[in-house]
């Protein structure tokens, strides 16, 4: 069996698609998170733009390049220290591709076709021509699925191969990601059985309290970019007064005293989950806090936190936009630390397989 030094440090590894400007959802329950996780000095932080992803769905070249800039601009406003973290761009470090390859290559179409992620982002790609297919019986033999791209079907491999090629042992990873983390630690045990090695390393949950936020318009969904109503989400960029709008027009209900019951009093629940998660409490104490509260009272208080959070960003995040060069040098000057470290786990993956090392 072929043997490698043991890994003894902490390597902490996440990725986040270019998808411009992030919103709220995207700054709590991720970025946030990257930020404090910044906090312990014995961690080794790799903190990706993963736009090797982003390219799963159609998009155009120039909107890619420009909301790659948002990202990483919004990430630097947030608070991502360069000198604490790695930052850098997926498709600047050629080895998460041939690590992809190479897992690829000895990955079951079973375990794939289990992905549940792939099916529902197919139905929301097919205009809801899929609404009615049951979930369990899509596969990728199914007539339904004849138009899946390949690159939607097998990402869970390249994400696999991002944690993989920097030997990651933590991984932040909210509830839809579960999935594909355990993936990549049946690849890692895969791996290390077909080549007799113990190279990869086995990869594990990193629990962080991540923030679920809904749309400001259907509570009943989760907040995202995508969404065609502009209201249902607010962003890094939003003033002030269009921060107080939305969320004076988000929905509640006419029962009185405020609490936090998410499957009866969805409206109310997310407006307190927002609050609790800008002010890092728990909702049920943000509940307390606002019991007496009228919803228009509670309203105030949500925007007023939520203003209070983002304005600093926001100026920053202007600053940061105003000067693209700044920008993109923060991003080589990772990415050039990235590619130290991949090239020689790659340079061992690739001995480890039988290829030029």
């Amino acid at each position: 069996m072929a043997s490698f030094g043991k890994q003894t440090a902490k390597v902490v590894f996440s990725g986040i698609q270019p998808t411009g400007v992030p919103q709220l959802g995207n700054y709590l329950g991720t970025i946030k998170n990257w930020v404090q996780l910044q906090q312990d000095p014995e961690a080794q932080r790799y903190y990706s733009i993963v736009d090797l992803h982003a390219m799963t769905v159609p998009r155009d070249p120039k909107r890619l390049k420009q909301e790659t800039l948002e990202m990483a601009a919004a990430l630097l406003a947030c608070g991502i220290d360069t000198q604490k973290s790695v930052l850098f761009r997926q498709s600047t470090v050629p080895q998460h591709s041939q690590l992809n390859w190479v897992l690829g290559s000895i990955t079951p179409v079973g375990w794939l076709n289990r992905m549940t992620q792939w099916k529902s982002k197919l139905q929301q790609q097919t205009n809801g021509i899929l609404d009615g297919v049951n979930e369990h019986s899509l596969n990728v033999h199914s007539s339904a699925a004849q138009g899946l791209l390949t690159g939607l079907f097998t990402y869970p491999v390249l994400m696999a191969s991002d944690i993989l090629l920097f030997r990651a042992s933590h991984i932040p990873v909210g509830e839809d990601q579960v999935q594909h983390l355990e993936l990549a630690r049946d690849l890692t045990v895969h791996f290390n059985k077909t080549f007799r090695t113990n190279l990869l390393v086995m990869p594990s949950y990193l629990l962080t309290a991540t923030k679920r936020v809904m749309s400001l318009r259907d509570p009943l969904r989760k907040m995202s970019k995508s969404d065609a109503n502009d209201q249902a989400r607010i962003t890094l960029a939003d003033t002030d007064d269009q921060i107080r709008k939305k969320i004076k027009k988000a929905p509640t209900d006419s029962l009185s005293q405020i609490t936090f019951d998410p499957k009866s009093r969805p409206g109310v629940s997310n407006l307190l989950s927002i609050y609790a998660a800008v002010r890092n409490i728990d909702p049920r104490v943000a509940a307390q806090e606002m019991q007496t509260l009228a919803n228009a009272q509670m309203k105030e208080m949500v925007a007023q936190a939520v203003v209070d959070e983002i304005t600093p960003i926001r100026k920053r995040l202007g600053e940061l936009l105003d000067d693209p060069q700044y920008i993109e040098d923060e991003l080589r000057k990772g990415e050039e630390r990235a590619r130290v470290v991949a090239e020689e786990n790659w340079r061992q993956i690739a001995q480890c397989v039988g290829l030029p090392a």
